[in-house]
């Protein structure tokens, strides 16, 4: 996975992840333009559920063969990344 590292003015590192790296995509044609991992038609929601449902990682991969670990702890740290960078935006205003 390609990332990118810039240095802010508080001198932290922030991690860049690229679209291009991204393992999720939406087309309108695939699942109603509902996101999905790329390469299967596994909504990317189905992983949240799975894990905010108590079940572990390895119960949801169990489920849907089609999906592998990489590729799900990628879209997890997607996430976090997302939910980081609103924070510190939030907490900027």
């Amino acid at each position: 996975m390609a990332q990118t590292i810039e240095k802010t003015a508080q001198t932290e590192e922030r991690v860049t992840i690229t679209v291009t790296d991204s393992v999720v995509h939406s087309r309108a044609d695939t699942m109603g333009g509902m996101p999905v991992f790329k390469g299967t038609r596994v909504p990317v929601k189905n992983l949240f559920d799975y894990l905010a449902h108590g079940h572990p990682l390895g119960v949801f991969l169990e489920h849907f063969p089609s999906m592998d670990q990489d590729r799900a702890v990628r879209a997890l740290e997607m996430a976090k990344k997302a939910l980081e960078d609103y924070a510190c935006e939030t907490a900027v205003r």
